[in-house]
């Protein structure tokens, strides 16, 4: 590993534990302010309408990509960014007042869209998006969450690879689905995106031979996509850079921060484990072991990353957190069938 991968990869863990944190932050004061979103957070059949929820929005940007609606998806991705950022500001300022950086998170994107407002909006919505889902989520559901959707995970990037194809559109809009992770300081995401439609440039009848004799060929290279198409919920590097010391930045969808981070949240609200002296937080031991967990699945998946190849984050991500959940619970004297929220049942 390069060195510059290595603060590539303290970025990124330094980024997921901001997500974690802030969600664990945000959790008693969601749960305060009533923002808890179903009536029973313990009824399993919230996590399936959550899967088929995230399997229609895929098909919906898909076709949206398909058929050239990206400024479409773009805007909408804007708009929840701002809509979540609002339930964080709003956490620590009055609403109205929360409105202010909330709407200015949205024009970031649409102006300046760098990878360092990505970030921010990233992070902003991550902890948001898991505080909302971990408070609604009770323990079976959140376990059944991660666990089927890191075999859907699996399935879309490795056999029918419609999540790269998802990747290869959201990569072009700028927008906060992924998180970017730069290994120099001197990176921008807007330069190397001025250079290569400077280096692209042609016209269009020169356009359509090219097209024409690369049509067979974008088709069947998997393995190209694969090495350039970091999506939500897979992880890969940055297009163009085969070379591990060529490469400038990682790309690592958001969505591999929020989805096991809604089940620390989880633990931190549903768990029966005393809360440890954790200054702001309300964490105990199964919600702390699952961020260890977590965090053990990313340096897993980054040194697969850094190999060349992208792939599905949540089998390592959900199965760390899921695996340091239950440690956790078991350590603290909760009994199993409780930790997995089957109590109720038997």
């Amino acid at each position: 590993m390069f060195p510059r991968e290595y603060r590539g990869v303290a970025f990124v863990v330094g980024l997921f534990l901001v997500v974690q944190v802030g969600a664990l932050a945000l959790v008693p004061e969601f749960a305060a302010s009533g923002y808890q979103a179903v009536e029973n957070p313990d009824n399993p059949a919230n996590s399936v309408l959550y899967v088929v929820a995230i399997v229609a929005m895929t098909g919906v940007m898909l076709a949206a990509f398909r058929y050239d609606f990206d400024g479409a998806i773009r805007l909408l991705i804007v708009g929840v960014s701002a809509w979540l950022s609002w339930y964080v500001f709003s956490a620590l300022v009055p609403p109205l007042a929360a409105a202010v950086p909330a709407v200015a998170v949205a024009v970031g994107l649409l102006v300046h869209p760098e990878w360092y407002v990505i970030d921010t909006a990233g992070v902003l919505m991550g902890a948001g998006a898991a505080g909302l889902f971990g408070i609604s989520f009770g323990l079976l559901p959140a376990l059944i969450l991660l666990a089927v959707l890191a075999v859907y995970d699996a399935v879309s990037v490795y056999g029918t690879e419609h999540m790269l194809s998802l990747a290869e559109g959201v990569m072009d809009l700028n927008i906060p689905v992924v998180l970017v992770i730069p290994l120099s300081v001197s990176y921008s995401l807007l330069d190397g995106e001025a250079a290569s439609d400077e280096a692209a440039g042609v016209d269009a009848d020169e356009e359509v031979d090219a097209d024409s004799e690369t049509d067979a060929e974008a088709e069947g290279d998997v393995d190209a996509a694969a090495d350039t198409s970091p999506d939500a919920d897979a992880a890969g590097e940055v297009p163009d850079s085969p070379e591990p010391g060529d490469r400038d930045a990682f790309f690592i969808g958001l969505g591999d921060a929020v989805i096991p981070t809604v089940l620390i949240a989880s633990a931190a609200t549903f768990s029966p484990a005393a809360n440890l002296a954790v200054p702001l937080l309300g964490v105990n031991l199964p919600a702390l072991l699952a961020m260890v967990g977590t965090l053990g699945g990313l340096l897993v998946l980054m040194r697969w990353v850094i190999r060349g190849r992208a792939h599905a984050g949540l089998p390592l991500l959900n199965g760390g957190a899921i695996g340091g959940y239950l440690i956790g619970s078991i350590a603290a004297g909760v009994p199993l069938l409780e930790a997995l929220g089957l109590a109720t049942f038997f």
